[in-house]
């Protein structure tokens, strides 16, 4: 194992895996549309790795660096075919290994995901209306995300939620989502939307701060800061009945200092950024040497102030 640290003392830790760039969603903050999707997928499925190498290369990266946290995304992790293929060959690493997805297919896949080792979902639900879901995700049917929800804490999976608060679009759900989540007993966090992809470099006028949504909460709930974690993404708060929420303040309390993150892509690119475009390419490094220069380089593209934005996409590099 080396010990890959910059000169504020980061490391990585925690290895996001992007399974694949296509998504049966077509949300809003992620994608132009449908026809963006489907191009993308064109443009991408032939070039993308074969399960057995993408886990050769997990398991270098976890050998050489000691990961602790390895989760897989996509786009959406559930559509990939060779996902149950791919949990099976890295859980005997002895990782938390963990799984993110928007829940369209997890009523009937949690069952196999708890049996090939997956401990903890993240689930993106940016809306409980009906309405508002389909304004944002271009889809129909929040309810099968609900039911899917309910069958991962069924099974014994770990939930969370993510939900991105977008001013004018769905800021009018945080208290319905707080409510949901807190009726069971999940741990809930909003995200600031983030410049990425078609949003890079456009105006900020869907931007809901992280002060916004606590001045929301604060109108039904009391609720106290709890102390943030090392390398953690969000800000956490507790009510007075007990519940937690988070908030991934991006842009309001930015949080890249003590990042530990390292983006692996579905075609054996390595990011140590998401402010970075540039993919450092691993697949055919066959030496130690030469994956740790690559890792350097990986370290050398993390921002220590705040995230700059990027012209990557969600769809290619996951959440």
């Amino acid at each position: 194992m080396v010990e890959l640290k910059d000169i504020y003392n980061r490391s990585f830790k925690t290895l996001r895996v992007s399974l694949l760039d296509t998504c049966n969603l077509s949300c809003i903050y992620c994608t132009c549309g449908d026809d963006d999707i489907k191009q993308n997928y064109q443009a991408s499925k032939s070039r993308s790795l074969q399960p057995a190498d993408l886990v050769s290369l997990i398991r270098k990266l976890h050998t050489l660096l000691g990961l602790e946290t390895i989760r897989l995304t996509g786009g959406e992790p559930l559509i990939y075919p060779h996902l149950i293929k791919v949990i099976e060959g890295v859980r005997d690493l002895g990782v938390d290994l963990k799984l993110t997805t928007n829940g369209v297919l997890l009523e009937k896949m949690s069952r196999a995901l708890k049996a090939a080792g997956i401990t903890s979902i993240n689930v993106s639900l940016d809306a409980i209306d009906e309405e508002v879901f389909n304004t944002i995700s271009r889809r129909n049917d929040v309810s099968r995300i609900i039911r899917g929800i309910d069958a991962a804490i069924g099974v014994g999976i770990e939930v969370k939620l993510n939900a991105v608060i977008m001013r004018g679009v769905n800021e009018d759900q945080v208290l319905p989502l707080a409510d949901y989540a807190f009726q069971r007993n999940i741990r809930l966090r909003f995200l600031e939307i983030m410049s990425m992809g078609h949003l890079h470099g456009t105006d900020d006028s869907r931007f809901y701060s992280q002060q916004a949504l606590l001045d929301q909460l604060a109108a039904r709930y009391e609720f106290q800061p709890l102390t943030r974690s090392k390398s953690s993404t969000a800000n956490y708060w507790k009510t007075a009945e007990g519940h937690v929420f988070g908030i991934v303040a991006n842009e309001s309390q930015p949080f890249c200092n003590d990042c530990n993150r390292l983006r692996l892509d579905s075609f054996g690119n390595i990011y140590g950024c998401l402010s970075d475009n540039s993919p450092i390419r691993i697949l055919e490094t066959d030496t130690t040497e030469g994956l740790t220069e690559k890792l350097q380089k990986a370290m050398n593209q993390k921002q220590l102030e705040k995230f700059q934005g990027s012209a990557l996409t969600m769809l290619q590099i996951g959440g």
